[in-house]
Formats: structure tokens, C-alpha cells, sequence
């Protein structure tokens, strides 16, 4: 699939939304994706999360991978249709009294080979933060993945990583926020309330 193409099935889905949104990392931004309003359909999630699978696999650096991860909520369906693909198993990591845990039993073997996805990343916080929680359980993160990629290819995460389309969308901190100093008022449409 191209950029283009993964752009057009955000936007035949509503999904790719124009205003002034807060983002789940604090920044501003004149431009959301909504992923979810891509996800509830079964068949778009599977073919999306496949071609990201295929992009992990086929990726000689990253080899053997055990397990695929992701951060709730938005990378539930990712990791799940991700490691569906690939045939192994998916877990997910959330919040608890702020910090990203791994909960409701989930277990990493040391040595396990994780590949970390989510649905969008912009400044990779997230996604860190699972790094960090594969390597406290003794797990290797060997790689990630989204489906979306706003920073442009600008985050590093010390692994390779793959996204399905990359986007250059501008972010602020508040203060320096054109849409604020216009009197626009954010919107907070993620995950993250």
C-alpha cells in the first residue's frame, strides 16, 4: 500500500479530522487522526495491520519476532490484527497511577523478541514507555510500527520502525500555539482524558 493510499482510507472514513486538538502528548495541532473511526471496520483493520506485519517481517534487522505489544487503547486492534498476521501472540500495556504497566496477568519471558505498535505516533512517548516496560520484564524490543507516522520519520526510537504512511503535520506547545493566540479553544479527542 502507498501513503496515499492508507490517506485515502483515513479519509473515506471521516478519520482524518481538521480543527485545534490537544494530542495525548500535550502538543497542539491543526490536524487528528480519529484511527478508531478506521478500526471498527474488521476487513480495514486486517488489511492495514497485515501490511504492516509483512513491512515487520520482511525487514531482515528486526528477524524473529515473538510477541507484538502495543500501549491501550489505540494499539489494542493494532497489536492484535498485527500478531494475527504474524501468528503470535498480543499483549497490551495501559496506565496505572500514570505509569505504563503491564497488567491483567500478561507475561514476558526474558529473551522474548517484541515488535512495540500503535495506531499513531507523533512523538513517540508512548511507545517508549512500552519499550521500557518489554525491557523491565526482560524482553528485547526488536522493532515497531504504526499505522500512521506524523512526526514526518523524525522520531527515533533505537529500534527500526515502520509505518504505513508518514505525515507532516505541525505541532505547538501551547504557548506558542497560533490556533490559541486566535482565541481557538482545543479539543481533546484521544485516549488519553
Amino acid at each position: 500500500m502507498t501513503n496515499e493510499e492508507v490517506l485515502k482510507i483515513f479519509e473515506d472514513n471521516e478519520a482524518l479530522l481538521k480543527g485545534h486538538f490537544l494530542l495525548s502528548s500535550g502538543l497542539h495541532s491543526n490536524r487528528y487522526l480519529q484511527c478508531a473511526l478506521v478500526l471498527q471496520h474488521p476487513a480495514v483493520a486486517g488489511k492495514l495491520c497485515s501490511e504492516l506485519a509483512a513491512k515487520a517481517k520482511a525487514d531482515a534487522e528486526i528477524g524473529r519476532i515473538d510477541l507484538v505489544i502495543a500501549p491501550a487503547l489505540g494499539g489494542v486492534i493494532v497489536a492484535h490484527e498485527v500478531a494475527r498476521a504474524l501468528g503470535v501472540r498480543a499483549l497490551f500495556t495501559e496506565r496505572q497511577e500514570k505509569t505504563m504497566t503491564l497488567r491483567r496477568g500478561f507475561q514476558i519471558k526474558p529473551g522474548e523478541r517484541c515488535l512495540v505498535v500503535e495506531d499513531v505516533v507523533t512523538t513517540g512517548g508512548s511507545t517508549r514507555e512500552v519499550i521500557g516496560v518489554v525491557a523491565e520484564r526482560g524482553g528485547v524490543t526488536v522493532g515497531a510500527g504504526s499505522l500512521i507516522d506524523r512526526s514526518g520519520g523524525a522520531v527515533d526510537l533505537g529500534v527500526p520502525r515502520h509505518a504505513l504512511a508518514t505525515l507532516e503535520v505541525p505541532t505547538y506547545k501551547t504557548e506558542e500555539c497560533p490556533m490559541c493566540r486566535e482565541g481557538s479553544v482545543a479539543i481533546k479527542p484521544g485516549s488519553r482524558q
